[in-house]
């Protein structure tokens, strides 16, 4: 019992935060809300908006659209963060995600159809607009994070936060399928604006005195240069880094594959769509709360999790029934998340105060931002070949990537220790004279 109880204030940790608890519950709330907005505009692109024969590759440029504003203004926006006040940002980048996801339901909700008076291009530009939003308010959210919790409970609060995020994949399917086929696809939507709200009303009642706030950067030139420059010359960032964006642009994208992998592959529709995600998410609820446990990260865990990661993409795609492709994907789910909470933690815990926002921006543009790129490409493999061969690329990308990082992290752990071993054999031992020391020149 007395260890149940270590374990579960272990894993727990960051909730003695009041701000934090806010925080995690106006999430649960919202990011509910954004994963069933998430499917609703899946299917209503893949079912009722793409001409014949082009579901993948519009599914993938809808996906494409809403992640392109982070790869271009990505890092201007991690530089506007280590300049501003970060909670009253995301006063602003809440509030205006809610009404794009309003206006989304609205269209929906006009006209007669399942898809309303939507049309392609306003879906696309909505996903345009909320990608410029996110451009803000995804490093601004990971860089808030320390200002909760400080650098002690960093690696637990990262974890977590996937936790909720991951729990939210289980609820917000379901509950988008349930609401898909009774109600409608608009209340999907209208949901999602209202979910917002949660978020605002924690943060307003989060106490700023409790803030442990980080100094603001004071604006000058070339501090976006300097950010980037920072990031590549530092090896315990730069090796993360580049990993999260492999792994962003060739594997992350399930958004795109899951659904074409339930309706080209499985021949099902939004149930079987909306099970394989609930079933991945449930698997990284529990990779959450395992890493939440865990110690500090590291590099080395982290690419080892990166190599498993891979193999149960490729055991998922290979998967000859769906009961099979749903008995593996809970792992595959496990490893999904362990890997970006890793690849989190390791970087925010390594990353001066002053570069958060800029490197988290980097972080973001890696997993997110590749997306412009990652997500046609995933889209129009799945159409030429199959969702299974895009599913393949991905797992053989993340663990080619997971294994050329390791081992050149390997190698050059070993080269430092032989150089340290060689100064310390040539350093002179106690009591020894120095060449010249009698003369007074040593």
């Amino acid at each position: 019992m007395r260890r149940f109880r270590h374990v579960a204030t272990t894993t727990f940790s960051s909730l003695r935060v009041r701000n934090y608890r806010l925080f995690v519950a106006g999430q649960i709330v919202s990011v509910t809300g954004t994963w069933m907005q998430s499917i609703a505009q899946a299917w209503l692109v893949v079912r009722y908006l793409a001409p014949r024969g082009q579901a993948g590759l519009d599914v993938g440029i809808t996906t494409a659209l809403q992640f392109l504003p982070m790869l271009v203004l990505g890092a201007w926006g991690g530089l506007v963060v280590d300049r501003v006040d970060k909670q009253r940002l995301l006063f602003a980048t809440q509030a205006s995600a809610g009404i794009l996801a309003l206006v989304l339901g609205l269209l929906v909700s006009a006209g007669r159809g399942p898809a309303g008076a939507a049309h392609l291009w306003e879906v696309y530009l909505l996903a345009l607009l909320l990608g410029v939003v996110n451009a803000f308010d995804n490093p601004a959210r990971q860089s808030f994070v320390v200002e909760m919790v400080g650098k002690d409970d960093l690696a637990n609060a990262v974890s977590l936060n996937s936790i909720v995020m991951n729990g939210a994949r289980v609820v917000g399917p379901a509950l988008s399928g349930l609401l898909i086929a009774t109600v409608g696809l608009a209340v999907c939507f209208e949901a999602n604006a209202a979910s917002y709200l949660a978020v605002i009303v924690a943060l307003a009642l989060m106490r700023r005195a409790d803030l442990l706030r980080t100094e603001r950067l004071a604006r000058a030139k070339g501090q976006l240069r300097e950010g980037l420059a920072y990031a590549w010359r530092t090896p315990r960032l730069r090796e993360p880094l580049l990993l999260v964006f492999v792994v962003g642009l060739l594997t992350y994208n399930f958004n795109v594959i899951l659904p074409l992998f339930a309706r080209l592959t499985f021949h099902g529709g939004a149930g079987t769509f909306s099970a394989l995600t609930s079933f991945m998410a449930g698997g990284a609820v529990v990779g959450g709360l395992v890493v939440a446990n865990r110690g500090s990260p590291n590099l080395h865990r982290l690419t080892l999790i990166g190599m498993v990661f891979g193999v149960l993409i490729a055991t998922v795609a290979l998967s000859p029934t769906l009961p099979v492709a749903l008995a593996f994907i809970v792992p595959m789910g496990a490893l999904s998340i362990a890997f970006i909470a890793t690849a989190n933690s390791t970087i925010q815990m390594r990353v001066d105060a002053t570069m958060r926002g800029r490197v988290m921006a980097l972080y973001a543009i890696g997993f997110l931002g590749t997306a412009p790129v990652g997500a046609p490409l995933v889209g129009w493999i799945s159409q030429v070949s199959s969702p299974r061969v895009a599913l393949l690329v991905g797992a053989s990308s993340t663990v080619v990537a997971s294994a050329v990082i390791r081992l050149r992290h390997r190698n050059e752990h070993r080269r430092s220790a032989a150089e340290a071993a060689v100064g310390a054999a040539e350093a002179p031992t106690a009591g020894e004279v120095q060449p010249g020391s009698e003369l007074g020149l040593a």
